[in-house]
């Protein structure tokens, strides 16, 4: 037997536990799993002693649907073992769009899917894919149907129900989404104009994914003290339509009192559809800065919403709300409170904000921190991020370990990022089960692996057997953890030895090795005879 790679003596970690095995490489995939293979020439023999080996992890909430125009090698996600990543996640994607809402649509998604390089020449998502796949990232990356996209390019950015011709276009532009390669449907329902959706057409874009066999993934309505009805919607749209359902970085805001009915909601509910969910390791969020005005504040787009930040009237209404609150709304600028909310992006002139928390700006600017919010937006014409702090450890961890949550970075690629854009997976798997060993080993993996491929229909990855794709890890099991912080995020885990993507080597002993071995999904999704 020959091989291009050949790992010896390691020991192999996937879902079915942990054994002493060499693997062997060849043509991008794993050709042998066995102990003392008779490989007669090896391109490369390393020997895997006292090291883990595991399948590439996947990234189930990834904002690297631009970043690849700008920085193909992703390094913050290859190095911590994201071999594949879903994008388009939140409902949010730069496709399908239209000449009418093109610059918009730039414009609300530069803080969360920063990019300096995209070309912003396609109008379906068949040709965003074809466009990002000539960008040859270092990652796989399969792409999400992005609701607020599809509404957008049909209905535009107004406060309004589709009538019947409107649903029905939408549900086509889903289907053509689908059969271009993307692999779910994401919804984003405190984004705009996603969040003006009823649940009646959530549910009509719900019979597609069901007949296309791909998962509902939603950003739910509310994750504070509305968590529970807001999860409780989607799991009816399942219930009624028989689609999948994983619901996207499930948490508690401001409410951990929830955290028992929450864990009995998501277990009962998992009696009655097929129902996941991801997690980020971390009690803070960060998304764009806008999510903490109140959802009129995005009707009629992203220049309608600059004029109302602009206008005294409109500004003294939102910042009454955003201090006293609207019924079923969130709410994240009074659950989290400024002093919690920390500034990630901020465009020109307002960069010197950037890492300063909303109270620390109010206090040196004598302002309201609610004005500083609408001026931030205003000044930097939307182009402004932020971290909110939401969470207790303790919360976090309970819900990780008692729901069996798989694993999402949510991570943006902003100038002062969140450290879970480098440091999910090494949390999870060197933090969580190595050193505190909270879950196992092999379910660590399981979380960051074969499952996500599952629930995504990748049955080309995720195990280390043969056959599969030579997406794979090699880590220190001593050394490899998490060393992002919110302080100093821009680090890279350790103990990462190997990192391979279709058998090619990406990252190697703490360096990228230039390699740009990803690919974009591109088969396309079918629907199911039932």
């Amino acid at each position: 037997m020959e091989a291009e790679l050949l790992i010896t003596s390691a020991q192999v970690v996937d879902e079915t536990g942990v054994r002493t095995a060499d693997v062997a490489v060849d043509g991008g995939f794993i050709t042998a799993v066995g102990a003392r293979l008779p490989v007669t020439s090896a391109r490369e023999h390393i020997d895997g002693t006292g090291r883990l080996l595991c399948p590439g992890f996947i990234d189930l909430h990834a904002h690297s649907a631009l970043h690849s125009f700008d920085d193909p090698l992703l390094s913050a996600k290859v190095a911590q073992g994201f071999t594949t990543e879903l994008i388009c996640p939140d409902g949010l994607g730069p496709a399908p769009v239209t000449e009418e809402f093109l610059a918009g649509r730039q414009k609300y998604l530069q803080a969360l899917e920063p990019s300096r390089h995209a070309p912003w020449t396609w109008r379906s998502m068949d040709d965003y894919l074809s466009a990002l796949d000539s960008s040859r990232p270092s990652t796989n990356m399969v792409s999400c149907v992005p609701h607020s996209a599809i509404r957008e390019s049909v209905i535009g950015t107004s406060n309004r129900q589709p009538d019947r011709r409107e649903m029905s276009l939408m549900k086509d532009m889903v289907v053509q989404s689908l059969e271009a390669g993307c692999r779910a449907v994401s919804f984003g329902m405190i984004y705009a104009p996603g969040l003006y959706a009823s649940t009646q057409e959530l549910i009509g874009i719900a019979e597609v994914a069901a007949q296309y066999d791909v998962p509902l993934v939603p950003h739910v309505r509310n994750e504070a003290r509305g968590v529970l009805d807001s999860i409780g919607e989607f799991v009816r749209v399942a219930e009624l339509t028989g689609a999948a359902l994983h619901v996207s970085h499930v948490k508690l805001v401001g409410c951990e009192d929830l955290l028992a009915d929450l864990i009995d909601l998501l277990s009962s509910a998992q009696e009655k559809i097929r129902l996941t969910f991801d997690q980020y390791p971390y009690g803070a969020g960060s998304t764009l800065l806008g999510a903490l005005l109140p959802p009129y504040a995005f009707d009629g787009g992203a220049n309608a919403m600059l004029d109302r930040l602009r206008n005294r009237r409109e500004r003294d209404r939102m910042a009454r709300d955003m201090h006293s609150g609207l019924d079923g709304w969130e709410n994240l600028f009074a659950a989290c409170g400024p002093e919690n909310i920390v500034i990630t992006q901020a465009a020109a002139p307002r960069e010197a904000d950037i890492s300063k928390t909303v109270a620390r700006i109010a206090e040196e600017t004598g302002t309201d921190p609610a004005f500083v919010v609408m001026d931030l937006l205003s000044d930097t014409e939307l182009d402004a991020g932020m971290i909110d702090h939401y969470s207790t450890e303790m919360v976090v961890k309970e819900i990780f370990l008692r729901s069996g949550a798989l694993v999402g970075s949510d991570g943006v690629f902003n100038p002062h990022p969140h450290p879970r854009l480098y440091g999910t997976a090494p949390k999870v798997l060197g933090r969580y089960a190595l050193q505190e060993k909270l879950i196992s080993v092999p379910e660590a993996v399981a979380r960051l692996s074969s499952r996500p491929a599952r629930l995504l229909g990748l049955h080309d990855r995720g195990l280390i057997a043969p056959g599969m794709r030579a997406d794979i890890i090699l880590l220190d099991p001593d050394r490899y953890i998490d060393t992002a912080t919110f302080d100093a995020p821009h680090c890279h885990p350790e103990g990462v030895d190997l990192v391979t993507v279709g058998g090619q080597a990406v990252w190697r002993n703490g360096v990228h090795t230039g390699a740009r071995a990803g690919s974009v999904s591109r088969a396309a999704t079918r629907a199911v005879a039932r």
